[in-house]
């Protein structure tokens, strides 16, 4: 049968790049339904909710605040090492279409957990609608995508083994969902050292998560704990921010 050749797009030999970058990396999951009847009630009586993007970056950044770990990074160079990180950085997994053709970015958000929602929203939505090239993060990433592959090799190197460069290239952990779709569990594949998934809200007020973590930086048990305080700053911090951000307003009946 005879085909037509394409050419693979700088878009396309970036998600290439990611995937050969993420090859190596021991990924481990571990998934669970988290109940948050307490953040529904509060996003439902918020005049402007944030996305769950935004509340799941935060939370998460929260969490991370009392636990070193999830700001901690497998690093090659100079020799294999784990490297603490003094805050978190977030890697949302952004669906845009550009120049005719779907494509998947990722937007960075540094330490999210001094961020008020709102901003962490409006950063995301930035990355939805802005044009790629006043997006900060998606200009640098696609500048080194159009190096010549031995010096795509390199520079993605540079950022995934060198402690003080993860942070400004990729960030502590991700967040990448397809909720907006229709749901679905999703396993994505990174770099590392950690990645946060989510599904629809499900009649019983829970939503299922899925974290996958580069299993050389620590084990189940911690991650098992983490998934517990996440449901708890979801239903907490998170929560309370929706409610003091604002009420819708509430109408009066006439009798």
């Amino acid at each position: 049968m005879r085909g037509t050749p394409k050419t693979i797009s700088l878009r396309r030999r970036l998600i290439c790049d990611l995937m050969h970058a993420s090859m190596g990396v021991p990924f481990v999951s571990l998934a669970r339904s988290l109940n948050i009847r307490p953040l529904l009630e509060a996003r439902a009586g918020a005049t402007a909710p944030a996305g769950w993007a935004a509340m799941f970056v935060k939370a998460f950044a929260l969490v991370a605040k009392d636990e070193p770990i999830l700001r901690t990074v497998y690093t090659k160079w100079p020799w294999p090492a784990l490297y603490e990180l003094p805050k978190s950085v977030a890697t949302v997994a952004i669906a845009r279409v550009d120049d005719g053709e779907e494509c998947v970015l990722p937007q960075r958000i540094a330490a999210p957990e001094a961020l008020s929602l709102a901003a962490i929203d409006a950063e995301i939505r930035r990355g939805k609608t802005a044009p790629i090239e006043d997006v900060p993060m998606f200009r640098k990433i696609m500048r080194a995508t159009r190096l010549p592959l031995p010096l795509r090799r390199l520079s993605w190197a540079v950022g995934l083994n060198l402690g003080r460069q993860r942070g400004n290239w990729f960030g502590t952990f991700g967040v990448s969902s397809v909720a907006a779709y229709g749901g679905g569990e999703l396993h994505p594949i990174t770099p590392g050292p950690f990645v946060v998934s989510y599904g629809l809200v499900q009649p019983d007020q829970t939503i299922h998560v899925v974290i996958r973590w580069d299993h050389r930086v620590t084990d189940a048990a911690p991650i098992a704990r983490v998934l517990t305080r996440l449901e708890q700053a979801l239903n907490t911090e998170i929560a309370a921010e929706l409610r003091a951000a604002g009420s819708k307003p509430v109408r009066a009946v006439r009798t």
